[in-house]
């Protein structure tokens, strides 16, 4: 990853105040979607952080995984399986295997779900989101592929050092890097 790929993604980055008085601030993330530099280092820049734990697949959790995990599947020469949470849509008329969130950054449980015969058993689980801040979701998805499981990608890595050496989370940028 080179060092102008994170000062794009800083540079790129906003934090908002949503003005309801609630005292905290919201992080704006839409400055790295519209910014095609930035769009077209992301999948290399994420890939590099695994392309020697060689990965055959990326899952990544709705809904900014599905915009980032396809673009480090295709950095990697790999394919893309989306991991849907329950209750977001109508049923999918597939076999799915399901994973429990207990508390997400919001400190809502959720259920995580993927196609059961999108991931082999010969893969290589390679986990890709925008930001992880509990690692949380994760840790959910690695229950889904432990004995297949690489590590887990994010452009921001928020979690406590430990979390992130349990998951093998490897980030673009920590929290640091962004603070407002």
């Amino acid at each position: 990853m080179t060092s102008d790929l994170r000062d794009q993604l800083r540079a790129a980055f906003r934090w908002t105040d949503p003005g309801d008085g609630s005292g905290y601030l919201v992080s704006d993330r839409s400055g790295w979607w519209r910014d095609p530099a930035i769009l077209a280092g992301l999948g290399d820049g994420l890939a590099e952080l695994f392309r020697a734990d060689r990965p055959t697949v990326v899952v990544s959790p709705e809904v900014t995984g599905f915009l980032v995990g396809p673009l480090v599947a295709r950095a990697l020469g790999v394919g893309f399986v989306e991991a849907y949470r329950a209750g977001a849509r109508r049923p999918i008329a597939e076999p799915m295997i399901w994973a429990e969130v207990p508390a997400d950054h919001r400190g809502e449980n959720q259920h995580l779900g993927v196609r059961r015969e999108l991931v082999k058993a010969g893969d290589r689980v390679l986990i890709v989101d925008d930001w992880a801040a509990t690692g949380a979701q994760a840790r959910a998805l690695r229950t889904l592929f432990a004995d297949r499981y690489v590590g887990t990608a994010v452009i921001v890595d928020e979690c406590p050092p430990e979390v992130a050496r349990e998951l093998t989370l490897r980030g673009l940028l920590t929290g640091d890097d962004i603070e407002p």
